[in-house]
């Protein structure tokens, strides 16, 4: 969905004066901005660890491609914030090593800050390290994650089961990521920070051959989180799009295009209808990108649009990330290619998407994963790729010298309250948000809220905390019986732009309070009349039964017309 379409014309000419001048858009700052360092690194995650308002990264740094090499540490950079980064991995995670290939960031205990998830291969346990509200993290993986050794290329957090707390969902492909005896796993978390495994009753049974990553995503848009297993196997066991019944209980649609060779998935709306296609690197033909779009919003028909890429050259890619590159609404694609330059290509508003030449710095490095993110505050959004497998293993920052990002945040939908017949009952919300680049965690929003009111006015708000992807979830308090509610949720994102959804209501269940029965004791009697007496000629509210400022004839006349009810 367009992110608004009265910048367009502003983009334009940039995007005119970018083309005829060939112009770096993306620049190679490594050497002022990241410590140098040559260790394997597989992925890359993204938070503010410290709550200064800046994003932070923590690279999943494991020695070895196809045999376990030395364990090494999780490096943790922390921002200035004006985007240079040092490495402060042994003040903030102390004694951690391991085989790491994912690192994901979410606030499992409900604390307001963000944890880490560290998922490792050829057959180790995975680890959830707390952060104790400063950036400083302890491992507690004992007690909190079961105890069971997997091999993992990714792990990821969302909310399967619509209760409000992140779940964690991660590829187990057997002895190691390239074996094919093993099965993604569910654990579901008990609001505190502590996971039980519910693989055996919510997700289909059978073993999945050589998975590469897992992806929540909303692929049918009815506000819960469905899964994606993107694997490197070929025919019969090839990725798969597991639907959530709403409970968090999954079923397999069997309905995405045959893809081969995966190694990444990313899900945006590239074609701005509303819902969901998803990116497949190296998944399609002769290890091309797989690109599918999602036919019928439902998530039950796809149709492969590879040839909507072009280039698509058949080479070694391993990740890639939709962000928009020329503020014009639009998602853009980057490629993080194995021993060459990322690739970048401009959509042209219909998920089109067309290489341009000589936009980032030339970069012979084996790129295994790609973030997008405005690290230095300057209202565009740079690139990080972590390297490993070959070559220098020197994580790299591109910094953006392009367009601003003036457009809002988009509220895809939000979800209708049904408020039931229940009195007294709160009200959860959910709502799917765009920015302007995709993520497995969501676009870093600053905040997301949810106003809501009676009388026409949304006088309150409550914050929405990110469920997965790009789904949000607040909660609105009981309201009075019979009241009209009004809500809304607003957005800002990191360059300060808010967006506000559509303005929906509800009526809250019950009977509406008599404004008579001044001591609510359920009856308009004596006790209420002696209360306007004992109040006459005063501004008591209590007392005032019509609101009108004053206690006087009118507040009288309304208790005697409902004496006895």
């Amino acid at each position: 969905m367009t992110r608004s379409p009265h910048a367009v014309a502003f983009a334009c000419p940039l995007l005119i004066a970018v083309a005829a001048s060939a112009q770096i858009q993306f620049v190679d700052q490594t050497s002022t901005r990241f410590p140098v360092q040559a260790e394997y690194t597989n992925q890359i995650g993204v938070a503010d660890i410290d709550g200064d308002g800046d994003l932070d990264m923590c690279f999943a740094n494991g020695q070895g491609y196809s045999s376990l090499g030395a364990l090494l540490k999780p490096r943790i950079y922390v921002n200035s914030g004006a985007g240079v980064f040092t490495d402060q991995t042994d003040a903030r995670a102390a004694g951690i090593t391991g085989c790491f290939r994912s690192a994901e960031f979410g606030d499992v205990d409900g604390d307001g800050d963000q944890d880490l998830l560290l998922g490792q291969d050829y057959s180790r346990q995975m680890l959830l390290l707390i952060n104790n509200g400063a950036g400083v993290f302890a491992n507690e993986t004992t007690g909190r994650i079961p105890t069971m050794n997997t091999s993992t290329a990714r792990a990821t957090f969302g909310d399967v089961d619509g209760d409000g707390d992140l779940d964690i969902a991660l590829c187990h492909s057997g002895a190691n990521r390239f074996s094919t005896t093993g099965q993604p796993r569910l654990y579901i978390n008990d609001a505190l920070g502590r996971f039980t495994d519910a693989t055996a009753t919510r997700l289909p049974t059978g073993a999945i051959g050589q998975q590469m990553d897992c992806l929540f995503m909303d692929a049918d848009g009815d506000f819960d989180l469905d899964l994606f297993i993107g694997t490197r196997a070929t025919t019969p066991s090839q990725s798969r799009l597991w639907i959530n019944n709403g409970s968090g209980v999954f079923a397999n649609t069997g309905n995405f295009p045959n893809d081969n060779t995966a190694y990444a998935y990313d899900a945006g709306d590239i074609d701005n209808d509303g819902d969901l296609e998803l990116i497949g690197v190296n998944a399609g033909t002769g290890n091309q990108e797989l690109l599918a779009r999602n036919a019928n919003s439902l998530g039950t028909s796809w149709t492969n649009i590879s040839s909507s890429i072009a280039p698509n050259p058949a080479t070694d890619d391993n990740d890639s990330k939709f962000f928009d590159i020329d503020n014009d609404g639009d998602y853009d694609l980057v490629i993080a290619v194995l021993g060459g330059t990322k690739r970048i290509y401009r959509n042209g508003g219909t998920g089109a998407f067309t290489q341009i030449s000589n936009i980032i710095t030339a970069a012979t490095d084996a790129s295994l994963d790609v973030k997008v993110a405005d690290f230095d505050g300057d209202h565009r959004y740079d690139i990080v790729t972590g390297q490993g497998e070959s070559g220098s293993f020197q994580n790299r920052i591109y910094m953006n010298n392009g367009p601003l990002d003036t457009l809002p945040p988009v509220t895809v939908r939000t979800e209708q309250v049904n408020p039931g017949t229940t009195v007294g009952a709160s009200h959860p919300v959910r709502v799917e948000l765009r920015d302007a680049y995709t993520s497995h965690m969501g676009f870093h929003a600053r905040p997301v809220t949810l106003r809501y009111g009676t009388g026409g006015t949304l006088s309150q708000s409550v914050p929405m905390t990110l469920t997965g992807n790009s789904l949000w979830r607040g909660v609105i308090p009981a309201q009075t019986p019979g009241a009209t509610v009004g809500y809304s949720v607003r957005s800002i994102d990191a360059s300060g732009n808010t967006g506000d959804g559509a303005a929906l209501t509800f009526v809250e269940p019950g009977t509406p309070p008599n404004p008579a029965d001044l001591n609510n004791d359920g009856i308009v009697n004596g006790n209420d009349l002696t209360i306007v007496l004992a109040a006459w000629g005063t501004a008591d509210p209590v007392a005032d039964a019509d609101d009108d400022g004053i206690v006087s004839g009118p507040d009288l006349t309304m208790i005697l017309a409902a004496f006895g009810s």
